[in-house]
This record gives structure tokens, C-alpha cells and sequence, in this order.
């Protein structure tokens, strides 16, 4: 944003006085048009080569100075063409506008009429353009608009003259500093409500561009209502103080709204659910929040801007160095407000400093001004009331008698660990998205050690993504594996610490923890890695969608080691099925021998695993056999259900050939079309399906098919092992359909009644399949202590039907049949 904003300021600058000595502005507006559509078109080849080379100039661990300098410098340099004719574009057609026409013509007019189609800008490309033809074919539309207006302009205005304006010599300075200060309190307010409303909103793509087009119809109508209101003004001063306090009390105002909004979008949501839909209804919500947030500030801060800029004209400034003035202060506000102010002060604070900062740009002699004094005053109460008695501005969902361990506001997004009277823990960005908890070592620890185990022998591992610790942490107790672990957000890294007790004991842990992008890193780092595993990423979150392309899959591949392992977590939970397919075809476009594992046989969020090996195909059973004998803590694999190699091998749940008939006929996601970024958000705002519907789909579309599991070689050294992971597949996906049927209950004779028979079945057909063993053997403790006969009865049941098991017969020999049992 910066980067965008001082291109502008800078082609302002350099046009500016040109354009307004010229006698043919038409032909700098012609020529700036053209100049946007050329260097659009130039883009769309250069910018894949320029990310990447920038990603390497950053590199995997820089310091924070090096890469926001980068990070600014690099779009500032590789935009600038384009912004800086951008920047001159407004000026040139002031220029044309203001001496073509008889009549005169209004800055407010056609300050609105600017917004306006930027308006139209976002809302196409975001809801229609991008999500139909990509980002290319979007920019080159865009390159023929802008070449559509140049053409234009020398249609209608070549030949055309205007005399050169005359640059009075009058002292401007007090407006152009007012200019610049409002530039930068304008978009430091927006990028401080976007953060508020991101806590509140789905923080989907969809997201950003509701409030972008509110704030920008706000900034339209303040254009327009200025023109029709104060352009005629003969008291230009104190129009100038009437509307400062205007947008200091709009803006204290609309922060007021902010402590409502999630109460406002729960209400509309409900409101508008029938007749619109969940889609519809929650857009919706985000909408009405975003317009009392915004829509009265921006007004405001609309006629504000015009009125600076007809004074500025009027004080021998030309409209190019007014927008200059303004444009440099945006571009500074990312840096003051969304990096600087928000952590130190809190989003509160910073905001209200917005409201301050717009008050302290009315002299206090102006007080005294009727028209200035009480809305003055009124903004002074307002600003104090908030700071005074106001809570704090966040969003947490806190269980009834829990509480907040940690909150953290980041530069890039809210952090904050919640516990609840049980103890347990959850660690989650923005509220609406939840990292992972202590009560989940279960299911995150078995998605670092699957792909571990399906290694011969795994020296070095890399995490993208850190969440809560335990996926990567779990890693590090192999003390003879390096484990390095990226994460995006610092505040997580700190947040994470709560969820290290549930390690337990990490001595000797070889974790090293970096703060880096992932895309960035694995694109930038010469490092290789025996197994490189990606967290689970929510697809429907702003950026998410980029890390399951083709590219960035792709990037990865480079850094897996010869016979490297790559695993790419799934939440089914969060993912509908054809934004699935786009995934899984973007996955086996890199890796054609893909395979696919369920992490666990969860049904409210199951998780699938793309799963793919450098330089080869199919696993060798001895091997995970050995793999998971040579475990030095082999009773940590046992409490992970990870105690063999069926455990392991049986995971699978689809071969290569299955996942490209899945994803057959799908969108493939890419950096240039983002099918996720725009089709995940839908299952957000209103799921067509439970998870456990769409798992039990998904298993019955796919097969894994033993032959692509396992090598030529370990199918022949042991011919019973494909029959086996057939059988296992086949338990598995009849357990997960009979849990589907299953009432919940916590008393055993009841829960007894309805999964014994069909448990008792599943283990006939699999007796590896332990995930129906383990239950059976549960209940038949807990019958022990009121129904013996019960107990034993199952007991017996289980020694039949898997009798190389020895945990029912122990359990028997221990708590019933033992002489002293009471």
C-alpha cells in the first residue's frame, strides 16, 4: 500500500508543474493512459521473475530493516511506471476539464467520479473478473481500459489547446501540510478498522473488498456532496474547520461502532438468512459493519479532500502537487499506524489518535468560531469518553468461566491463547481462526510423524506453519532429526510456549524456530530436507489460497532431498469438495505419484494428507517396520495409535491414479488464477454440508490401491501386506460410516448397545484395524466395575476375534478373573 501510494506521489511530482504549464494536457492524459496499459501488459510477464528474484534478494532469515526495505522498494520500483503515470492522470484531466468546459468544472465532481469507478474496480475484479479469467487476463482487461481512455482522450480533445495555467506565487504551504496529514490520518484510519473488522469478518478476500468499496462509495459521495453543498462557499477557512471537526467526530463515531459490529453482523446474519441465503446474509453483515465503520468518516474525509484542494488552487498551488501532498502522507501511514501505533497503543488508542490528529489540525483561535467551536468541543468529549471509559477494542470468544492467557496485537494480525475450566487450551489469529489446542497432541503430533515414519531415515525436517508447537515440537523428539519450523507471525512463536507442557519432555529437542514467510522461504533457503511437512493452512483466509499452488508445491519440491518426503496437510473440515479438487490438481500437476492419508479417523474435522516422495514411488513395508522399531521413545509412537507399520501403511486412503480421476476436470490453482483464494470463502460463510458428509464422500470417491502404496519389491517379500491394507481401507471406511450413525453417550452398557455387533465386524474383516479394537476394549473397563459378566463377555470376544492381541486377555486376567477382584 505504501509502495502504491508513493508511486503515485512520485509521478505527481514529476508531471505535476509540466502537466500544468502545458497547453496540451490531453496529450499528457493520452499519453499517461497509455503508458499504464503498456507497463500492465509488460507486467504480466515480468512480475512471476520479479517475485521470485525479490524473494531471493529478501532471503530465508533477513533482519526486519532488510525486509521491509525490500518489501517497499521492490513494488515501489517494479509499479512505478505505471503509478507514476497514474499519478499524473487526475491532474491532466483537471487540466483538460477545467478549460474545456464553458461552464467551469468541480474538483468534488470529479474527485468523485475517480472513487467511483475505483469502486467498480474492486467490486468487478473481485467477485466477477479474477475468479472467472484469472489475474492475467483481469490486468488485460484493465490494459484496455486504460488504453480505451487514451484513445478517448485524443478522439475528443486532439488538436484542443488550453491556455498554461498560471502558478501564482503564493504561499500554499499550510494546506499542502494539511494535505499530507489528512492522507495519512485517512488511510491510517482505514487500515486500522480493516484490522478491527478482521477480528469480526471472515478475513476472506471477499472480505477486504467490501470494506475497500465502502470506504471508497464514502469517499465518492463526500466528492459529490461538497460539490453540491460548500464549492460556493466564500468563507473557504472556515469551511475548512467545519469539515476537520466533521471527520474528527465521523471518525470517533465510527470506532464507537466498532464495539457493536460483531452483535450487528450476528443480527443481520439472522435477519437476512431467509431471504438471502448464508452467503448472501453474511456478506451482508460484513457490509453494514463496514459501512458504520467507514461510510460517515469517509464522507467526511471526501468533501474534506476537495475543499483542501480547490484552497490549495486558490493559494497558487496546482491540483498535481495538492494530490502529491496527500498521496506522500498515505503512503506513510501503513508504517505509522498499522506497524507502529497499532502494537504499542492498541487499536483503540490508535484510533482515537486518528479522531486527535484530525482536531489538532483546527488552530485553537478558531475555537472561538461558532461553526468551528461546538463541533470542536463535541469531538474533545467524544475522544475523551472512548479513551476514558471505552474497553479495550478486541474480539475474543471466551468460554463461560474461561479466561485469556495471552492477547497480542501484531503488526499483521491479532494472536491470543484462550483457556477454558477444564484446562484446555487454544491458541487463535484474529478469533476467527483457531491454531490448534492442548488437547490435540493426538491428532498434530501423527501429522509430523506419518510422513517421518514413511522415511528410512530422516535427518533434517522443515514445518511451514508452527501454529500451537505440537506438530513440529512432536517432531523434535527424535533427538537425532533437526527440525526447523516457519512461522509468518511472531506473536504466535510466543503464543506457542503455553503448548509446550503437552511434549512433555523435550530434551535434547533440535527445534529451531524461524519467523519467515513460507513461500519466501522454501524459494529463497539453498537448504534441503529429508521431509518437509505444511501445516494446515484455512484456504478461505486472506493469502492461504498461495500456498497450495502449483508453484509454491512446485518450490517445494526443490527443497526435498533426494527420496525427500512432502506432506500437505488438508482440513476437510474447512474445505468443500470441488475447492478440494483445484488443491489435488495443483498437488499431482508436481507430484503424478501423489498419495493421500487421513491423519485420523476424526469425524467433526478430519484432516487429509497429499503425500509425495522425490525421485520415486511406493514405501517398503520392512522399512516403516524398522522405522518405527528404532524409535527411541517407542511409547510415544504408541500413544500416537503409530505402534506398527500397518498403522502407518493403512493410513493411506487413495493412490495417484484415484487423485487425478478426483481432480479430474477441475481448476487447477495457480499464482495467475487463485481458484481458492475466491471459491474457499463460500463453505465459510455458509457450509452446504457437515465434515463427516463430505469425509464419508470423499472416501467412497477415492481407493488406495496397494499396488501404487507400496514398491514392486515389498509387495513380493511380503505377498499378504497388499490384502491386509485392502481389508484395513475397508474397516476403516466402515467405521467412519458407522460413527456417523452413532448417538454420543458417556454411559458404556448404552454405547455398547449400539456399536458392539458392527465393531465386533469390522474387526473380522481388519484385525489391524485398531481404531475399533481400542474402544471395545475401553468399555470393557468401564462395564468391569457394575457388570462383570458384560465385561467378560466382550472380553471373550475380542480374544476371538483377534487373538495374536494380548490387551483383552490381560485385562481379563487383571480386573475379573483375578482371585481378589471384589
Amino acid at each position: 500500500v505504501a509502495a502504491f501510494f508513493g508511486g503515485l506521489a512520485i509521478g505527481a511530482v514529476i508531471f505535476g508543474r509540466s502537466i500544468a504549464l502545458s497547453s496540451r494536457p490531453a496529450m499528457w492524459y493520452a499519453g499517461c493512459e497509455a503508458a499504464i496499459a503498456l507497463w500492465c501488459v509488460a507486467l504480466i510477464a515480468l512480475m512471476p521473475v520479479a517475485n521470485t528474484w525479490l524473494m531471493t534478494l529478501i532471503g530465508p532469515e533477513p533482519s526486519v530493516f532488510w525486509q521491509w526495505s525490500i518489501a517497499f522498494l521492490g513494488p515501489l520500483i517494479l509499479l512505478l511506471p505505471a503509478t507514476a503515470a497514474m499519478g499524473a492522470t487526475l491532474p491532466a484531466i483537471e487540466r483538460v476539464l477545467g478549460r474545456l468546459r464553458d461552464d467551469g468544472y468541480a474538483i468534488g465532481l470529479l474527485y468523485s467520479a475517480n472513487t467511483f469507478g475505483a469502486l467498480i474496480g474492486v467490486i468487478a475484479s473481485t467477485f466477477w473478473l479474477i475468479p472467472a479469467l484469472g489475474l492475467s487476463n483481469t490486468a488485460l482487461i484493465c490494459a484496455a481500459l486504460n488504453a480505451l481512455c487514451a484513445a478517448g482522450a485524443l478522439v475528443l480533445w486532439r488538436g484542443k489547446t488550453v491556455t498554461p495555467a498560471l502558478i501564482a506565487k503564493h504561499d500554499a504551504r499550510r494546506i499542502l501540510a494539511i494535505l499530507f496529514c489528512t492522507g495519512l490520518l485517512g488511510i491510517g484510519y482505514e487500515v486500522l478498522v480493516v484490522r478491527v473488522l478482521s477480528q469480526v469478518a471472515e478475513d476472506t478476500v471477499y472480505t477486504f473488498a467490501i470494506l475497500l468499496a465502502v470506504y471508497l462509495f464514502g469517499t465518492t459521495l463526500g466528492g459529490l456532496i461538497y460539490q453540491q453543498v460548500f464549492a460556493n462557499n466564500t468563507a473557504p477557512e472556515r469551511i475548512r474547520y467545519r469539515l476537520l471537526c466533521a471527520v474528527a467526530i465521523a471518525s470517533s463515531a465510527g470506532t464507537l461502532t466498532l464495539w457493536f459490529s460483531n452483535s450487528l453482523k450476528e443480527y443481520v446474519f439472522e435477519l437476512l438468512l431467509h431471504p438471502l441465503g448464508g452467503i448472501g446474509a453474511s456478506l451482508a453483515g460484513e457490509a453494514l459493519c463496514a459501512a458504520f465503520g467507514f461510510l460517515l468518516p469517509t464522507i467526511a474525509m471526501g468533501a474534506l479532500f476537495s475543499h483542501l484542494c480547490v484552497e490549495a488552487k486558490a493559494a497558487g498551488s496546482s491540483f498535481g502537487i495538492a494530490i502529491t501532498a496527500n498521496t506522500i502522507g498515505a503512503a506513510f501511514a501503513p508504517l505509522i499506524f498499522g506497524v507502529l501505533l497499532l502494537p504499542a497503543l492498541g487499536p483503540k488508542f490508535a484510533l482515537l489518535a486518528v479522531s486527535l490528529g484530525y482536531l489538532l489540525l483546527v488552530p485553537i483561535s478558531a475555537w472561538n468560531i461558532v461553526s468551528a467551536g461546538a463541533p470542536a468541543f463535541a469531538a474533545v468529549a467524544i475522544i475523551a469518553a472512548l479513551g476514558v471509559f471505552a474497553p479495550a477494542l478486541r474480539f475474543v470468544d471466551v468460554p463461560d468461566g474461561g479466561h485469556i492467557v495471552q492477547y497480542e496485537d501484531g503488526a499483521r494480525a491479532v494472536v491470543s491463547v484462550v483457556e477454558d475450566t477444564a484446562g484446555f487450551m487454544t491458541l487463535r489469529i484474529n478469533n476467527r481462526q483457531q491454531e490448534g489446542s492442548n488437547a490435540s497432541l493426538l491428532a498434530d503430533a501423527r501429522q509430523a510423524w506419518l510422513p517421518l515414519l514413511l522415511h528410512p531415515a530422516p535427518g533434517k525436517a522443515l514445518f511451514l506453519g508452527l501454529g500451537t508447537g505440537l506438530t513440529a515440537g512432536s517432531a523434535a523428539w527424535d533427538t537425532a532429526l533437526k527440525v526447523d519450523a516457519v512461522e509468518l507471525l511472531p506473536e504466535v512463536v510466543a503464543a506457542a510456549a503455553h503448548f509446550q507442557p503437552a511434549l512433555g519432555d523435550t530434551s535434547g529437542s533440535s527445534l529451531r524456530i524461524l519467523v519467515a514467510d513460507a513461500r519466501r522461504y522454501v524459494k529463497s533457503t539453498a537448504s534441503q530436507y529429508d521431509v518437509i511437512v505444511a501445516d494446515l493452512f484455512h484456504p478461505a483466509r486472506s493469502g492461504a489460497g498461495a500456498l497450495y499452488t502449483v508453484e509454491h508445491f512446485a518450490a517445494v519440491n526443490k527443497r526435498l532431498a533426494p527420496g525427500g518426503i512432502f506432506c500437505q496437510w488438508l482440513p476437510l473440515h474447512q474445505l468443500d469438495l470441488d475447492t478440494l479438487r483445484s488443491i489435488v490438481k495443483a498437488f499431482v500437476q508436481v507430484y503424478p505419484d501423489a498419495l493421500a492419508l487421513l491423519a485420523t479417523n476424526s469425524l467433526d474435522t478430519p484432516v487429509l494428507g497429499l503425500v509425495a516422495k522425490r525421485g520415486g514411488t511406493g514405501y517398503d513395508a520392512s522399512v516403516v517396520r524398522d522405522r518405527v522399531r528404532r524409535m527411541t521413545q517407542p511409547a510415544r509412537l504408541q500413544a500416537l495409535h503409530l505402534e506398527d507399520d500397518m498403522a502407518v501403511l493403512g493410513s493411506f486412503v487413495a493412490g495417484s491414479s484415484a487423485l487425478r480421476q478426483f481432480a479430474s476436470g477441475a481448476e487447477v490453482n495457480t499464482d495467475d488464477h487463485p481458484v481458492v483464494a475466491h471459491r474457499a470463502p463460500f463453505i465459510t460463510y455458509s457450509s452446504d454440508s457437515a465434515p463427516r458428509e463430505r469425509l464419508v464422500t470423499l472416501l467412497r470417491l477415492l481407493q488406495a490401491n496397494s499396488d501404487e502404496i507400496l514398491t514392486r519389491e515389498s509387495a513380493v517379500a511380503d505377498p499378504d501386506m497388499p490384502q491386509r491394507i485392502l481389508a484395513y481401507q475397508t474397516a476403516r471406511l466402515k467405521f467412519i460410516e458407522l460413527g456417523t450413525r452413532v448417538t454420543p453417550t458417556s454411559e458404556a452398557r448404552a454405547m455398547l448397545v449400539q456399536v458392539r455387533a458392527p465393531m465386533l465386524d469390522i474387526l473380522r474383516i481388519s484385525p489391524d484395524f485398531r481404531s475399533a479394537y481400542d474402544p471395545l476394549l475401553n468399555m470393557a473397563s468401564a462395564l468391569a466395575t457394575t457388570d462383570r459378566d458384560a465385561a467378560r463377555a466382550l472380553l471373550t470376544d475380542l480374544e476371538n476375534v483377534q487373538p495374536a492381541r494380548m490387551e483383552a486377555v490381560q485385562l481379563r486376567r487383571q480386573i475379573i478373573d483375578a482371585p481378589n477382584n471384589p
